[in-house]
């Protein structure tokens, strides 16, 4: 479950990357093309950004905000320009702005958060519009929850995406209010849409596998009652098209096991056939103690400003885990995404912090 994030200051570590090895299937990584230092910014968590017309547009958690960075170079994520865009105006979405995400859909802007009143057992998605074509100009306005399911379930995270000339919508929720366990599952559902569901939601993963379950830290710091976590889903199609992937992070985020999960299905299958889909046994990325990163997951892709590169973000710590009632620790991180000859996604490790060179 994604905390509370807060803005503090650290420094960073200036480390040497070599990008000159290979992947487990023996493809070498792509020539350098551009660099960055890793963390692309301070502090922030669940980094979010798209790439239209040239110009990308990233997005984080800011709990009672939403705001937009806007550049040319996503690697110079700390001088881009941002904004503040929304400021809650109704107390029900006004607390926990957690995984905003910015989409470009039918010539607008829209932006998905799950937000609550205060408590964070009632959190919901939510979406608002923007109709300029730049959407650090014009305003956005709310066009409402996105009701999941017909008891008001807990959801977060939502990410939309088309295939096949449909809209849908892949999000975080509960099967049922919390009790004594929390469990974190994958939904997906059909959209009429940007701000409407059409079908009913489809159970897609939840957190069955030991390495999905973990909410103790090495330390032994715990949340108050078992948390069992599959959130964050990001989609993504394969290099050749005939693949499609569901990527989510599983396990507390305070612990350093929280780690990405996959999700694959055929692209000419029914997406809303939880049959379609088949769960990878062992997570794709996770923690690299070498490198000193750890729970790395709430990922998202971008292309290269060349077009020859598809570029991941995420969020990671250089600490093993926060405490509870720590400061969140985590920061936006960046890597070049690399595929089998298959066209499978493969990630590697995650790097250390510092200079890294494409």
């Amino acid at each position: 479950m994604r905390q509370q994030s807060f803005f503090i200051f650290s420094a960073l570590f200036l480390i040497t990357v070599s990008c000159n090895k290979k992947t487990g299937s023996g493809t070498k990584i792509s020539p350098m093309r551009f660099a960055c230092v890793n963390p692309l910014l301070p502090t922030g968590a669940d980094p979010w950004a798209t790439y239209v017309n040239g110009t990308y547009y990233y997005t984080q958690g800011c709990e009672d905000r939403i705001i937009i960075w806007k550049t040319e170079n996503i690697a110079d994520l700390k001088n881009a320009e941002r904004k503040e865009v929304w400021l809650p105006k109704d107390n029900n979405n006004a607390h926990h702005i957690w995984g905003p995400e910015i989409h470009y859909l039918n010539n607008k802007w829209y932006i998905y958060f799950s937000a609550d009143n205060g408590n964070t057992d009632n959190h919901q998605i939510y979406v608002i519009e923007n109709s300029s074509s730049d959407p650090l100009l014009g305003e956005f306005v709310m066009k409402g929850r996105i009701a999941t399911d017909a008891d008001n379930n807990w959801a977060i995270h939502a990410n939309v995406f088309e295939h096949a000339g449909n809209l849908y919508m892949i999000w975080s929720g509960w099967q049922s209010r919390r009790i004594e366990t929390e469990n974190q599952c994958i939904y997906i559902a059909l959209m009429e849409n940007p701000w409407t569901l059409k079908s009913g939601r489809v159970l897609l993963s939840k957190p069955e596998l030991e390495w999905e379950r973990q909410w103790i830290s090495p330390d032994g710091s715990k949340t108050a009652y078992p948390i069992y976590v599959n959130e964050a889903p990001q989609f993504l199609q394969s290099k050749n098209a005939d693949k499609l992937f569901i990527f989510y992070s599983a396990s507390g985020r305070w612990t350093p096991y929280y780690a990405l999960g996959m999700l694959t299905a055929n692209a000419g299958s029914n997406l809303l056939d939880p049959a379609s889909w088949t769960k990878s046994p062992k997570p794709v990325f996770k923690q690299s103690a070498s490198n000193e990163v750890y729970a790395p997951g709430s990922i998202c892709f971008v292309p290269s400003r060349d077009g020859k590169n598809t570029c991941f973000i995420y969020h990671a710590r250089r600490i093993p885990n926060d405490a509870p009632g720590d400061i969140d620790s985590r920061s936006p991180r960046m890597q070049i995404l690399e595929w089998t000859v298959e066209g499978t996604p493969q990630f590697g490790i995650p790097v250390a912090e510092g200079k890294i060179e494409f």
